[in-house]
């Protein structure tokens, strides 16, 4: 999956937690969400000055869009691995429980992950 196609699948399920994402679609999603709030915060910058509240109302309000989507990603992404997507509660645990996701979403697909494959409608 490329850059395009990955924003355009995790934008398009947007609260949807169930089934499977690819490596590619999680990482290429996260740099997505990533630059734009990073954009975000230097047009705020620009445009209000760099010590101005409004430059965090900027971030708060980026940040909140990319938020649903990208914990259902995240929970795509652990299930094409065979976890569940509840493992996400590890961001809570600081450093170490942050190391573990970070291999586990980077870890290749596994066919444990079959049992989340969406079943399609007869």
């Amino acid at each position: 999956m490329n850059f395009g196609q990955a924003i355009s699948t995790c934008m398009g399920k947007y609260g949807t937690f169930s089934g499977r994402a690819s490596r590619s679609e999680y990482w290429w999603f996260n740099l997505f969400a990533l630059l734009m709030v990073w954009g975000a915060t230097l047009v705020a910058h620009a445009t209000y000055g760099k010590d101005s509240v409004m430059v965090d109302v900027s971030n708060l309000i980026w940040c909140l869009v990319f938020t649903i989507p990208d914990l259902a990603v995240g929970s795509r992404r652990l299930h094409d691995i065979g976890k569940s997507g509840w493992w996400q509660l590890l961001y809570l645990v600081p450093i170490i429980g942050w190391i573990l996701l970070l291999v586990w979403l980077a870890t290749d697909t596994k066919t444990e992950g079959d049992k989340y494959n969406l079943m399609e409608a007869s």
